[in-house]
């Protein structure tokens, strides 16, 4: 190779390790992006449980405060109708 195309693989190489260095960069970013998504999805999930459990409680607590209401209503009616 003469100078001029030592010169021009010389810029050629050059430009390519540039280009493997932004590629390396990016692919490590990519990755640590998805470590991210990753985590925020599970973060997610036990959140999504947490909110599902506290649901399923609230539904018991409010059937039995169905049913107390409704002992209640019967007692009221039992009571009004003996008084009258």
């Amino acid at each position: 190779m003469d100078k001029h195309e030592l010169s021009r693989f010389d810029l050629l190489v050059t430009e390519q390790l540039e280009t493997m260095d932004k590629l390396l960069n990016l692919q490590s970013e990519i990755e640590r992006y998805q470590q991210i998504e990753a985590g925020l999805l599970h973060e997610k999930d036990e959140r999504l449980h947490s909110v599902q459990k506290e649901i399923n409680r609230m539904k018991l607590e409010l059937e039995m405060i169905q049913k107390l209401f409704e002992q209640q209503t019967e007692e009221v009616i039992k009571t009004y109708q003996s008084s009258i």
